[in-house]
């Protein structure tokens, strides 16, 4: 292993751990969320549009910090600046009493990631191109989803064993969620000391070789793709809402069967990510025609061997997403328009998977098989223009 090569798997590894504090605080907060707004006197309406609104603002205001991401070359400015609203809106809940604060810090935090992940993701892909793109994008998500796993359970703790009113426990809770997002900060510090120019792993000629400003018939075939497998993909709570209601589990075992999901998220990443630099896009046409029959699993049988292993097939597919996704822009996208490219990616993936979840709502309630028939199609559509795509160029 060349000292390049070295210093970029420690970068890549630095990232990761970034990444790992960072969830326990926001992914913590995400899984109580709603109980505390309701103990804050918000109604069922504050509570959609606070998560609606938040993801939904979020993904679009990623292409405009990822055109800024490509245009300023402030990677470090940007990461921080984001990192800065995502780490600490959240700690703040520990001093708040009334929803609508609540609301604009959550909303806060939901900006923030907007404005870091263009940033982030084009410095961890000059790093992840000198180790492998689908390895290194699987390491960093296997350590994101280390610290997605114990920030629910670390509040869940709290809110059991500490004493006293429920709204001062959740109090207590966030502000506990201060230790890990200090160290996520030193650490994102840290590197930004050892690693100024990120950019300076990704040595080539290709900005100079490629003028045109657009992104090329390739790269709309894959946001295509992406959109198509986005809209197609049921999120976790419909299905928690689903075993709830046929009463399949009991509410205290969802959030295990969850945890199962991100511990098979972690390693398909991994999985996947290095079967992506051996086979190309392949690997994600593989996991996402698996993930896609998670929906009839889960949805057409009561049956928990069956909702279990529909579980495991989400969790492989949302893992390889969040490895392969970025390491296909990786090798497909220049240097110097990437940050662009992954705002881009973000935007069409979250549009999609919210227009997706949204009509899947809505045929939940009427129409179960329809919806299962759409969310298998859809996702069964993706594989099929990845098809193309592969045959088109070998990416």
């Amino acid at each position: 292993m060349s000292g390049k090569t070295r210093s970029a798997m420690i970068f890549i590894v630095l990232m990761g751990f970034v990444s790992l504090f960072s969830d326990i605080v926001y992914e913590g907060a995400r899984g109580v969320a709603g109980p505390f707004l309701l103990q804050l006197g918000a109604g069922a309406a504050v509570v959609a549009f606070a998560a609606g609104f938040g993801e939904f603002a979020g993904y679009v205001l990623r292409l405009f910090t990822g055109y800024l991401v490509d245009r300023t070359k402030r990677y470090w400015f940007f990461t921080l600046l984001g990192y800065s609203f995502n780490l600490f809106a959240i700690p703040l809940l520990a001093f708040v009493w009334d929803w609508r604060v609540a609301v604009f810090l959550m909303i806060l935090e939901r900006t923030g990631k907007a404005i870091r992940k263009p940033a982030r993701d084009s410095m961890v892909s000059y790093a992840a191109k000198q180790v492998g793109p689908g390895f290194g994008f699987g390491i960093e998500e296997a350590l994101d989803q280390i610290g997605a796993v114990t920030g629910p359970l670390l509040l869940s703790l709290i809110l059991s064993f500490k004493s006293g009113e429920l709204i001062e426990r959740y109090h207590f809770g966030f502000s506990v969620l201060w230790i890990p997002a200090s160290v996520s900060m030193a650490l994102l510090l840290t590197g930004k000391f050892l690693f100024p120019r990120p950019i300076e792993f990704e040595k080539s000629g290709v900005e100079k070789s490629q003028p045109s400003r657009g992104l090329g018939v390739e790269a709309v075939l894959y946001l295509v793709a992406v959109g198509l497998l986005a809209a197609g993909f049921v999120d976790f709570p419909l299905f928690s809402y689903h075993m709830a209601k046929r009463e399949i589990f009991t509410s205290a075992i969802v959030p295990l069967l969850y945890s199962v999901a991100m511990g098979v998220d972690a390693a398909s990443a991994i999985f996947f990510g290095k079967l992506y630099d051996k086979l190309g896009i392949t690997s994600l046409m593989i996991s996402s025609a698996v993930g896609a029959f998670a929906t009839p699993f889960v949805f057409l049988s009561d049956a928990r061997t069956f909702v279990i292993i529909g579980v495991s097939l989400w969790g492989i597919s949302m893992g390889a997403q969040e490895s392969v996704m970025k390491a296909v822009i990786a090798k497909m996208i220049p240097p110097e328009r990437r940050g662009f490219a992954y705002g881009l990616l973000n935007s069409v993936f979250g549009i999609s998977w919210f227009a997706g979840s949204f009509v899947m709502g809505l045929l939940y309630q009427n129409w179960l098989g329809v919806m299962v028939l759409l969310s298998l199609l859809l996702q069964l559509a993706s594989v099929l223009v990845m098809f193309l795509l592969k045959v088109r160029a070998e990416v």
